[in-house]
């Protein structure tokens, strides 16, 4: 397959970059800077890099082309309005491209809460965050592709250490499972490379967490 990944170079997008090279598919990956690159992701010659800017739709548009199969973002807030910068130009380039797959890492907080279903859990007891700013992204990016004609998953992983991959996944659509209180960038990596193309979660937000031992 053709993936094109935005935030390549990031704690999760890193992982999944080098799994779907591993695996033989071409990826192109829209960077800012190619030194933050691995050696083996750099060197591998099923991959492309294209330099620029997520926020910038001409930068976007170079790296979606008409034979992408599949965009993943890994991209983060960084405190910005990346996402809901980047996510519109990403959304109409995709639409005009015929390209339908969209997946994404998001936050715990777009979920519903359980004590209060009709809330997300950003918006309810249930978050220990102090800002809900990042939340707010998120949720913003869940409503346009709501709206879009996309094919489209958002991964919403809760608290994301640094981890290595052990396949210890429990998930849960538009809820985040009961049991679990974090999980690790590699097993969220993991999980949603594994799922791409899973059509159960197909115009879902999907709770993930490590099952406790």
């Amino acid at each position: 397959m053709n993936i094109t990944i935005l935030g390549a170079t990031g704690r999760v997008g890193r992982i999944f970059t080098l799994q779907a090279l591993q695996d033989g598919h071409q990826v192109t990956a829209l960077v800012r800077n190619e030194n933050r690159l691995a050696d083996a992701v750099k060197k591998n010659e099923n991959f492309q890099p294209v330099v620029g800017d997520a926020k910038n739709p001409a930068d976007i548009s170079r790296a979606i082309s008409n034979n992408t199969d599949i965009v993943f973002s890994a991209l983060s807030t960084d405190k910005t309005t990346t996402l809901t910068e980047a996510v519109p130009a990403i959304i109409e380039e995709m639409e005009n491209k015929k390209v339908e797959r969209f997946i994404s890492i998001g936050t715990a907080g777009i979920l519903q809460a359980r004590s209060e279903p009709s809330q997300f859990r950003f918006q309810s007891n249930e978050s220990k965050r102090r800002s809900t700013r990042a939340a707010q992204e998120h949720a913003e990016v869940y409503h346009l592709l709501k709206k879009s004609n996309l094919t489209w998953t958002i991964f919403c992983p809760t608290y994301l250490p640094e981890g290595e991959i052990t396949k210890n996944v429990q998930f849960d659509l538009d809820f985040l499972p009961e049991s679990g209180s974090q999980i690790t960038t590699g097993n969220t990596a993991w999980f949603t490379y594994n799922n791409m193309m899973n059509s159960m979660f197909f115009m879902q937000r999907v709770g993930l967490v490590e099952a406790e031992k």
